[in-house]
């Protein structure tokens, strides 16, 4: 089994034992009703800070944010895999993104030497005009790849955000890495993810370590206690309603393999 698949099923019992991701009837901010629930605010314990940093660490230990290394030192696990990073920096918009690139930045140095010195970056939400001063707290960003660190994103507002003050440090943004994309259309008038839109906008890869479609797969295997065939029913019909149309087209895509 894939790296990627086993954190995966590592994390979703601890998701559902903490109510971080949770089945029933919930009206969004967007005014959707969405048979599921998921909120990073609870990922709070020791076990499931290691978990989620896992499941991070190998997004960010694969193609597209590694590359080859020409190093064949195979007494280091990363360098034996013959992979390095393709960025500097994990920076964390404030607030969620602190705590997740630190813990992220913490796991990759497991992954071998040429993780060792990725460091992390946050914003403070006001500038700070003491001391040391600025609005980013953690590694400078000039002339640094940074890749973005963030929970979950809605309607991209925050991630833009989070853009513009890395390149007014003079950062150059990389990459982005969410927690959970939930693989549903902008709008009425947009059918493409809010993931697909910042994709296509940057120019850089965007990433999830979960997806709906990860959610779907688990309780229709039944790996997801408390939900079962109601729920599943109730999500396929959320996602034909508000299916992005990327996510559609890789779904069609995986079906005619």
């Amino acid at each position: 089994m894939p790296k990627q698949d086993e954190v995966k099923n590592e994390l979703f019992p601890l998701l559902l034992e903490a109510s971080a991701l949770t089945f029933g009837t919930y009206t969004l901010k967007s005014g959707r009703v969405s048979p599921y629930f998921f909120t990073s605010s609870l990922l709070h314990t020791s076990a499931l800070l290691a978990s989620v940093a896992r499941a991070y660490a190998t997004v960010l230990t694969s193609p597209p944010f590694s590359i080859p290394s020409a190093v064949s030192d195979t007494t280091d696990c990363a360098v034996a895999q013959g992979h390095e990073p393709t960025y500097d920096i994990l920076f964390g918009p404030a607030y969620k993104g602190i705590p997740i690139s630190a813990i992220v930045t913490r796991e990759l140095e497991h992954s071998g030497a040429p993780y060792s010195n990725v460091s992390y970056a946050f914003n403070r939400k006001e500038a700070k005009d003491h001391g040391e001063g600025g609005i980013i707290v953690g590694a400078p960003l000039k002339d640094k790849r940074v890749v973005i660190i963030d929970d979950v994103m809605t309607a991209g507002t925050a991630l833009r955000e989070a853009v513009s003050i890395i390149q007014a440090q003079g950062g150059i943004v990389v990459g982005v890495v969410l927690l959970l994309t939930r693989q549903e259309r902008v709008s009425e008038t947009e059918s493409r993810s809010a993931m697909q839109v910042a994709q296509d906008e940057l120019g850089v890869p965007v990433r999830a370590v979960l997806t709906f479609e990860d959610i779907m797969d688990a309780v229709e295997r039944g790996d997801i206690k408390g939900a079962g065939p109601e729920q599943f029913e109730q999500m396929r019909v959320y996602r034909e309603k508000y299916g992005s149309k990327d996510f559609e087209e890789r779904t069609a895509g995986q079906a005619t393999r």
